[in-house]
């Protein structure tokens, strides 16, 4: 397989030694620890203890692969590096967008794991759904996450005031963009390619 694939053959997302494949039952125990571990999950996706069966029942009832939800594992070789996901946001009249998130373990932070993964998704949802607008909020606090974004290609729009809660106030996030035009502009097949290290391809 070539370093950056289309993943039409059912064979993981991948970008540059990261690629983003289903989850697997056995990714669940990871999956809680990492959204369920105050330590692990601090300090920005901390929102205090919830049900972390939550995911094992959204694994059996759709494989975390819903129609408006979802959810995707980051690997690099069998390694479990963390989880992206995303849902669906109404827009304007008739219109929505996805908007995406992720989550690494601790020692997968800081390698561009999260740039690449984060481009690899947006580009497997403008391959296979027809929104035109994959965006993502994070706390102005957040300046690792803001430079993961700008490197993967999407761009900042401005502060969201008050917009998100966290431990026990309400926060200032920064919303981004990657259109489906922005990776196209001259239209599908013609220029527009990924930034170094994302891939061109769009994945299934």
């Amino acid at each position: 397989m070539n370093e950056t694939s289309t993943g039409r053959t059912g064979q993981p997302v991948r970008s540059a030694g990261v690629a983003l494949r289903p989850v697997a039952e056995a990714d669940l125990p990871l999956i809680e620890r990492l959204r369920g571990d105050p330590e692990l999950a601090a300090p920005f996706l901390w929102q205090g203890f919830r049900d972390v069966r939550r995911f094992r029942r959204s694994w059996e009832d759709d494989g975390m692969l819903g129609e408006d939800t979802g959810t995707l594992v980051v690997a690099r070789g069998a390694a479990f590096l963390g989880i992206v996901s995303y849902r669906r946001l109404a827009a304007a009249g008739r219109a929505w967008c996805w908007s995406i998130g992720i989550s690494l373990l601790p020692e997968a932070r800081g390698h561009g794991a999260g740039s690449r993964a984060q481009r690899l998704l947006a580009e497997y949802l403008f391959a296979h759904t027809t929104a035109h607008r994959v965006q993502a909020e994070t706390e102005t606090g957040n300046l690792a996450e803001q430079r993961a974004l700008e490197k993967a290609g999407f761009t900042r729009e401005g502060v969201m005031r008050e917009w998100g809660f966290r431990d026990g106030r309400y926060r200032d996030e920064v919303l981004y963009s990657l259109l489906r035009s922005d990776l196209h502009p001259h239209g599908p097949g013609e220029g527009g390619g990924a930034p170094d290290g994302a891939g061109p391809g769009a994945a299934g």
